[in-house]
């Protein structure tokens, strides 16, 4: 069975309609959050991946909700619900990627208003200039790769200036927390530092390595490491915006593992269709490695830094072949 790709945003008379429904839902909250009565902050975040950053910098004085924290959840198809709706506007800070990619989180944090909010792909500053047309053009179903990649959880630099800026908003919402959540931010991006260094040697190790990806969620790990992805461009687009892949450009991405002209194959896992299933095959006949990546935290990780560097040694591991 293939994972379903289809990407149905909320149009904003629904988003309105889920607001309403979900302010009648949390009726007897207070309007400060702390819906559990327990002093905790409480942080709504899109995906596991940006509630494990959050998680890393409020520790015990935090209380993280994710939306979508199942291993084959699809942010872009995701339908938010009314209870979702509820525990956004309820929350004191809600963090999200932003850039297009979890648009149904965006709508529904626009219309939770007074809620202090921290969009990763805003903190990036990637091609600021396109991120109006980027999400223009997943109203319209595409996946915007061309000038913008969202997938800034694969920026190392990116995910420790969230973290920064996390530490910031929780120490507004919570004063007496500020010096924990500052050093706590200082502790991760330190281990960041460490991760990236790990990740810019795998160039230094493996000078002139290509590789071809199914799709390019890992563009700035890849970036970071000196990696050349040579995925043809037809090919990439295609698997972006759910269309037939041309025979030429399925052939080239075949020409180039069966002739041993890429070090490996980089697949995102949450991802399957019958082309990216063709590809990892072909690699496996070929003994190229795969190199799997994902969109989310798989199913008993929480942490961060731990799942990047499983898929940091993997990738070096598999270069090392």
């Amino acid at each position: 069975m293939y994972s379903s790709r289809t990407r149905r945003l909320l149009t904003t008379a629904s988003v309105i309609s889920v607001l309403a429904l979900g302010a009648a839902a949390c009726g007897s909250d207070d309007g400060n959050g702390d819906q559990a009565g327990d002093g905790k902050i409480r942080v709504v975040a899109s995906t596991n991946v940006w509630g494990s950053v959050v998680e890393a910098v409020g520790g015990d004085r935090i209380d993280v909700q994710s939306l979508i924290d199942d291993p084959g959840g699809d942010p872009h198809s995701y339908e938010a619900s009314a209870r979702d709706a509820a525990d956004v506007q309820s929350a004191d800070v809600v963090v999200y990627n932003g850039g297009g990619y979890d648009q149904f989180f965006a709508d529904l944090a626009e219309q939770a208003s007074g809620v202090r909010q921290v969009v990763a792909f805003d903190v990036s500053g990637k091609d600021a200039g396109e991120q109006g047309h980027a999400e223009e053009e997943h109203a319209e179903h595409e996946h915007a790769h061309g000038d913008v990649n969202e997938h800034v959880w694969y920026d190392l630099a990116t995910v420790a200036k969230v973290a920064d800026e996390v530490a910031d908003r929780l120490g507004e919402a919570d004063p007496e927390g500020r010096q924990r959540f500052t050093a706590n931010a200082a502790d991760f991006t330190g281990r960041i530092d460490e991760l990236t260094g790990k990740v810019e040697r795998i160039g230094e190790e493996h000078p002139g390595s290509e590789v071809v990806a199914t799709e390019p969620v890992a563009h700035y790990l890849l970036e970071t490491a000196g990696v050349a992805d040579v995925t043809p461009p037809d090919f990439a687009e295609a698997i972006e915006q759910e269309t037939d892949v041309p025979v030429a450009a399925r052939d080239a991405v075949q020409r180039l593992i069966r002739n041993g002209e890429v070090a490996a194959v980089v697949n995102n896992a949450q991802t399957v269709t019958p082309v990216t299933e063709n590809v990892v095959g072909t690699a496996r006949g070929a003994n190229v490695p795969v190199v799997d990546v994902t969109e989310t935290l798989p199913e008993g990780t929480t942490d961060y830094i731990a799942w990047m560097t499983g898929q940091v040694d993997a990738l070096s591991g598999a270069l090392g072949k």
